[in-house]
């Protein structure tokens, strides 16, 4: 039984026969996770601090409901320009060593977000944002991304656009479980919705999205509201604790708690590394986290 500074969460419907075996077994091994970004979308609104969240299908490792996000692809390393802190700056204030990894997270989730929303972190210059993400070629711009057909940094450069990486923050380093069949190390970082741009589904593949206050998600977490309003044979019935990680469900603890959207993206933070532990109380699986996390490079496990 974990001690009282750790927070404990449920495992999900879909993850509990793989954390059963997981306790059964005497030879486990977890599995390598993949690099992963998330971003989470933010805008002020009259009800609170609003974030984007989407449904995501099958067993994803950043839960049913998350912030748009996604796997780093070998090609998230292909030149492209680039406005915002030096990628050694983003090593630093994400906390590792590897520049080429810290460049490679940031890519990924400018792509992701884009793919996944349509909103676009991109400009001609330092100073100037795309204004619009209306019209079909944007649509068909990320339906080609997501089947793989053509290259984000490729259209990026053909469009004379440059990556406005200072419109991220960085956030969070968070882990899977090991017993979960499939694994993400996540960067978790935050940005504003860029005025004139709008966040929507991809065509043919989205399924429901929406942006909703954090406070308000948060205070319905016992309930199944969000799991019902989404309406899919997996989510209705669920709490939020069924629905999303605990990355989710404790960052939108702290965006429902912050002033507004300046407030939450200036909050100065350390670069903490959380690793979900499952445990079990009662008979159930848990998944155990340590709220504070661990400094990144330690060697906590969030025990």
């Amino acid at each position: 039984m974990p001690n009282s500074t750790i927070r404990l969460f449920p495992v999900a419907p879909d993850q509990r026969v793989a954390a059963q075996s997981w306790f059964e077994r005497s030879d486990r091994t977890p599995r390598k996770p993949r690099l992963a970004s998330s971003v989470v979308l933010l805008r002020d609104s009259p009800r609170g601090t609003e974030t984007y969240l989407s449904y995501r299908r099958g067993e994803s490792p950043l839960g049913k409901v998350a912030f748009p996000g996604g796997s780093v692809e070998e090609n998230d390393d292909a030149h492209a320009t680039w406005f915002g802190p030096a990628p050694a700056a983003w090593a630093k204030s994400m906390g590792i060593d590897d520049s080429r990894l810290a460049r490679r997270h940031v890519v990924a989730a400018i792509r992701e977000l884009f793919e996944e929303t349509g909103v676009l972190l991109a400009g001609p210059d330092e100073a100037t944002l795309l204004e619009s993400n209306r019209g079909p070629e944007w649509m068909a711009a990320r339906t080609a991304i997501a089947a793989q057909d053509a290259s984000f940094l490729e259209l990026l450069g053909k469009r004379g656009l440059g990556l406005r990486t200072d419109l991220l923050r960085p956030l969070s380093n968070w882990h899977s479980a090991d017993f979960a069949l499939r694994r993400f190390d996540t960067r978790y970082f935050a940005a504003i919705a860029p005025v004139g741009q709008d966040a929507t589904l991809l065509e043919g593949k989205g399924v429901w999205a929406g942006w909703k206050a954090a406070a308000d998600v948060v205070a319905a977490r016992d309930t199944t509201a969000l799991g019902d309003e989404i309406g899919r044979p997996d989510t209705q019935g669920l709490t939020l604790g069924e629905l999303v990680v605990p990355a989710v469900e404790i960052t939108l603890e702290k965006v429902g708690s912050a002033r507004g959207c300046i407030a939450y993206l200036s909050s100065r933070r350390p670069a903490a590394v959380y690793r979900p532990e499952l445990v079990e109380v009662d008979g159930e699986p848990r998944l155990a986290v340590n709220p504070g996390g661990a400094a990144e490079g330690s060697s906590a496990h969030g025990r």
